[in-house]
């Protein structure tokens, strides 16, 4: 079992037990830090959820997201991540980005589905978006991502 998933089972059992609404019950985070991230000549306005609790909800219980945003998650050190789209309800892409910005791979995910979909190698930053996002801006793997988010490592 990888760190990020032990860390994810411990933090569910820690709400369960102390008495914390239940993830799935909780309203959409919408007030997580915002940084602007760069990839060619578009401009990607992202929340970032950089601590156990904002990774997990994540983008859970959106109805929507506008076109132009994205939600980044960000770990303390690089890893396998892997997401699924438990109480995600709108369609994401998953760009698993390295510590310089370089997208590594991408995976297309369903909403509401369990599967797992995991970076090709270890990763520090995984940015989501609308489904589509990237292929109507031809961005893929290989591609590199500019903010400053990249550059305080």
């Amino acid at each position: 079992m990888s760190l990020t998933r032990r860390r994810s089972l411990t933090l569910l059992l820690a709400a369960s037990l102390s008495g914390a609404p239940a993830l799935a019950q909780m309203g959409p985070q919408l007030d997580l830090p915002r940084v602007q991230l760069t990839v060619g000549m578009y401009r990607i306005d992202v929340q970032v959820a950089s601590t156990p609790l904002q990774r997990q909800i994540g983008l859970m219980n959106r109805r929507d997201m506008p076109p132009t945003e994205g939600m980044l998650f960000v770990f303390e050190q690089p890893g396998e991540q892997c997401f699924w789209m438990k109480n995600t309800l709108i369609p994401l892409t998953a760009a698993f980005i390295a510590d310089d910005g370089t997208i590594v791979n991408l995976a297309d995910m369903k909403p509401l589905d369990e599967s797992n979909h995991c970076s090709a190698k270890p990763v520090r930053y995984v940015l989501e978006m609308n489904q589509g996002w990237f292929a109507e801006h031809h961005v893929k793997a290989g591609h590199k991502l500019g903010g400053s988010v990249f550059q305080a490592r």
